[in-house]
């Protein structure tokens, strides 16, 4: 029961596959309705006009949003070269044109490859980024445009397809987290000496979380969403005994030896059940100290 004798509500993790038109926070306040509980967020926005996978914690899975966006991420789409747009997608105004009927699937290969690795990427106009406490959209929709500084992303892989149609060719991109696909098809269209924009962005994989497991926003139930420790299933988990498990539901800095971690955290931690506890992360000489924690001590 939650406090005041309310019944709790559900905790977990839903996969959901984004609709086209749709903001994200479209998507949480659908699921809010859906689920009958206000503790939903998401981690990882998506482009309206964007479809694909969106992570929703629900219930104590909120405080773990942090964690959802650390691994790597995948992306399908179209860059449509010879037209920029002032989004750098479908949905803007043109800003320019040039004839690149010329160029093949092989210059646009090379021109993939020279942007894959560690990079800088300057966040467009459009992004969610947030500046002197302003988000970069709403400066855009005033058609006031700042200087951003460039921020270090990494691109996995840029994988480029035959043309589906002239000038169009689909990508398949697996990045860090950070990373603006549209900026990657204008810099592509950009080394290839005129412009380009991007269409169909689709986000097809979180880490290990594929969209083939997600389901449309108006199917998610308590009963399908993911449990605390399989949220944080591409984390290496760290389990502990009863006694170990009864000090980190009271929150306290342990001993990294205590709690058998190595690495550089942070570290789920799960009791002999297989139930997620915590989260710790690494404080001062030797030890750890939680960040979030789950199950108090005494609760399951």
């Amino acid at each position: 029961m939650a406090a005041g004798g309310r019944p709790a509500g559900p905790d977990g993790l839903a996969l959901v596959d984004k609709a086209a038109g749709w903001t994200s926070h479209d998507v949480v306040a659908k699921a809010r309705g859906v689920l009958g509980t206000r503790k939903v967020g998401h981690s990882g926005t998506l482009d309206p006009d964007a479809t694909g996978l969106l992570l929703l914690g629900v219930g104590k899975v909120t405080r773990l949003l942090q964690y959802l966006g650390l691994p790597s991420k995948t992306y399908v789409g179209v860059v449509v070269l010879g037209t920029s747009t002032a989004t750098l997608d479908a949905s803007g105004a043109v800003t320019g044109t040039w004839d690149m009927a010329g160029v093949g699937r092989a210059e646009v290969a090379a021109a993939a490859a020279a942007l894959t690795g560690p990079i800088l990427q300057v966040p467009p106009m459009v992004s969610a980024v947030q500046v002197g406490g302003r988000r970069l959209h709403e400066l855009a929709r005033e058609g006031i445009e700042i200087e951003r500084a460039a921020r270090p992303v990494t691109v996995h892989a840029f994988a480029v397809g035959s043309p589906i149609a002239p000038g169009c060719f689909p990508i398949e991109v697996t990045c860090s987290s950070g990373t603006y696909i549209r900026s990657l098809a204008a810099e592509v269209g950009a080394a290839l000496g005129g412009g380009a924009h991007l269409r169909d962005l689709r986000r097809t994989a979180i880490g290990s979380f594929s969209v083939d497991r997600a389901v449309a926003v108006e199917a998610i139930t308590p009963e399908g969403l993911l449990s605390p420790a399989a949220a944080l299933g591409d984390m290496a988990m760290v389990t502990v005994d009863d006694e170990v498990a009864t000090a980190v539901g009271f929150g306290k800095v342990l001993p990294r030896q205590v709690l058998g971690l190595v690495g550089e955290g942070p570290w789920p931690i799960v009791g002999p059940a297989g139930h997620l506890l915590a989260v710790y992360e690494g404080y001062g000489e030797g030890l750890a100290k939680p960040s979030v924690v789950l199950a108090p001590a005494g609760q399951p």
